[in-house]
């Protein structure tokens, strides 16, 4: 069967479709039904089966003879350590730490917060819990303590795994002293903290509370995995809400564990056995679903890298590790390909190294602009797929079904839903709009298995996020089109999309034209207030490695880009250089702050931020355009 049957089959009978899919999992008591409707637009899968999450990761492939397989590989280029660790050994690591967990009073249900750097341990620990049916939150390593504190509060943990310290290229983040400020400021306290302590930095322990990581698996006994209902969560993990408190999405345990097992052969093309990297963290959704959970319920083994695309220590890192490791899918964000792009315009790099095992390169986690996937494609040689998908939704809504039936790539398009995504494009009013029209992106209930079906003790704030404003439809919160071959187009975050003189305009199309120009590296558009149009678009520059030109030349020329390639409707005429633009860790640009700066409205300084010193040098940049004078 190809894409279009396949397709089909989950639209016209869901139940059927979710089933057969549910067979490629070990259950203890398989489900007798795939969708339970709860009614008022919520819905749960497999509720009525029994099942154990890391059974499905870990020991189900020892049992079937893939013991000595290599589960994890940890690859650091930070330490200069590499590491790899078999399912079998992956088993006895996970059941002894699940072990330390039951010794000190975890239970299925108890919530259990991870604050790791990228090493094995952290993906053990998310093992451990789910072993043991207790609920994980990881908080991205390095997370400011006030923000920790709001989690810990939030979800309320029994007990915390943190390591000492992370590392970055040129120094060491002290874990435990955000720890202890978190817990500290929260008004919940966790009973335990279970501490790795790296060699990079030994911390102190606090006597009564803290326990260092082996001593706390040497006072439990390895724990075998505990069944848990269908429904039961998962993990939590916190995405940052737009009014500043963070939202917890939940993940129920058997759909995540069938969705994520379809994706791995017929998105990622990869069979088990092959080697899979996702460079992403174990903070963020792609490091739950495919740096921890999907290759490893699927039988193939997953890359741990602590590294960065460029200066760890060049950028060609990313292609040592394909080479080195025989990875066979790769998976980024398209900002760590632009990073690369900038630093190795030619490509140098890649030719270094020898890529015949890679069969393609996956990006997501942002817009992937047309000139990042095709510098990608003509230096890799490889298929460069863009998808996209939400940390609600835990895997793909839309892409190319590679494993499946790889289907022509449109640039700038991450192509078609998703079995079990019915994409629609509304206008304000809720209704369908024409092929080839910009309006907000909205899938219709029941959203598949494995996508949020709550948020963590905020009911009204999932329905009032998510399902209010079209009801019988989730609100994905981006603006795009469907074309007249069913190919789906992201153009911005409906936030992103900017009101000119009463046209509605994106500034991803505008982002676009910018990224064409031979000089920029990297680019933003905001819509910044302008008391005649209401807004007006402003672009942010960045340039490629080695340019000398006048910054007054450049800008001119990308004014007159968009004014060419979109026209004047756009009233494009502001755009500046800067060194680098405000980005979230795993990569995001801050467009909402940028935006907030040239108005010079008071702003929260976003918790995910990368590094704050750089809003100074966009205020400072945007102060030259006549913006951001208060």
């Amino acid at each position: 069967m190809g894409y279009a049957e396949v397709y089909k089959a989950a639209q016209t009978d869901p139940e059927a479709f979710w089933l057969e899919q549910a067979r490629a999992i070990d259950w203890v008591k398989a489900p007798d039904r795939a969708l339970f409707d709860k009614g008022d637009g919520l819905f749960e899968w497999y509720a009525d089966a029994q099942v154990n999450g890391c059974y499905n990761a870990v020991d189900r492939h020892v049992v079937n003879g893939r013991g000595d397989q290599a589960a994890i590989i940890h690859d650091s280029p930070i330490t200069g350590t590499k590491q790899t660790i078999t399912f079998a050994q992956l088993q006895t690591r996970v059941s002894a730490l699940a072990g330390a967990l039951v010794a000190r009073g975890v239970t299925k249900g108890d919530r259990v917060i991870i604050y790791m750097p990228m090493v094995p341990e952290a993906v053990e620990a998310m093992l451990a819990c789910a072993r043991i049916g207790a609920i994980h939150s990881v908080v991205f390593g390095g997370f400011a303590s006030n923000e920790l504190a709001v989690r810990i509060d939030d979800c309320t943990p029994k007990a915390i795994i943190a390591a000492s310290c992370g590392l970055e290229p040129n120094r060491v983040v002290h874990y435990k002293p955000l720890l202890d400020g978190a817990i500290e400021m929260a008004a919940h306290k966790p009973d335990t903290c279970i501490i790795l302590q790296r060699e990079q930095e030994i911390c102190d322990l606090i006597e009564g509370r803290d326990l260092e990581w082996h001593a706390a698996i040497a006072a439990g006994t390895p724990a075998d995995c505990v069944p848990v209902s269908g429904n039961h969560p998962a993990y939590i993990l916190y995405t940052s809400g737009t009014t500043g408190a963070p939202k917890g999405v939940v993940r129920h345990t058997a759909g995540h564990l069938v969705a994520l097992n379809w994706t791995m052969k017929n998105i990622y093309n990869v069979d088990p056995g092959e080697v899979f990297w996702a460079a992403s963290d174990v903070g963020w959704v792609v490091g739950h679903s495919y740096i921890a959970y999907g290759p490893l319920i699927h039988g193939n083994t997953t890359v741990v890298f602590e590294g960065k695309p460029v200066g760890t220590p060049d950028a060609g890192t990313f292609w040592r590790v394909i080479e080195e490791h025989n990875v066979r899918s790769f998976f980024t964000a398209p900002t760590a390909i632009r990073a690369v792009k900038r630093e190795d315009p030619d490509g140098l790099e890649i030719g270094k190294y020898d890529l015949s095992c890679l069969r393609a390169l996956y990006l997501a986690g942002e817009r992937a602009d047309p000139d990042t996937i095709i510098w990608a494609q003509e230096k890799l040689g490889k298929p460069v797929y863009d998808h996209w998908w939400q940390t609600e939704t835990g895997f793909t809504i839309a892409g190319n079904p590679a494993g499946l039936e790889a289907l022509p790539v449109k640039i700038g398009s991450p192509t078609v839903p998703m079995p079990g995504y019915d994409v629609q494009i509304l206008d304000e009013a809720g209704h369908p709009v024409a092929a080839d029209t910009l309006g907000s992106i909205a899938i219709k209930l029941p959203l598949p298995p494995g996508t949020l079906p709550t948020l963590w003790n905020a009911e009204d704030r999932f329905r009032k996020s998510y399902l209010s404003h079209f009801p019988g439809y989730y609100e994905t919160g981006d603006a795009g089109m469907i074309d007249k071959d069913g190919y789906l187009y992201i153009m911005a975050r409906t936030d992103d999309v900017i009101n000119v003189a009463g046209h509605r305009l994106s500034t991803g199309a505008m982002e676009e034209v910018l990224a064409n120009h031979p000089d920029v590296a990297e680019c933003a558009v905001i819509g910044a207030s302008d008391p005649l149009k209401g807004q007006a678009p402003v672009g942010f520059v960045c340039l490629t490695k080695g340019v000398e030109r006048s910054h007054d030349d450049i800008t001119a020329e990308c004014v007159k880009m968009v004014r060419d390639r979109i026209g004047p409707v756009a009233a494009f005429k502001l755009a500046v250089v800067v060194d680098r633009l405000p980005k979230t860790r795993s990569g995001k640009i801050l467009r909402a702050t940028m935006v907030k700066i040239a108005d010079c409205e008071s702003f929260k300084l976003p918790a995910t931020i990368d590094d704050p010193a750089v809003l100074d040098e966009i205020k400072t940049a945007l102060q030259t355009i006549g913006y951001a004078r208060a």
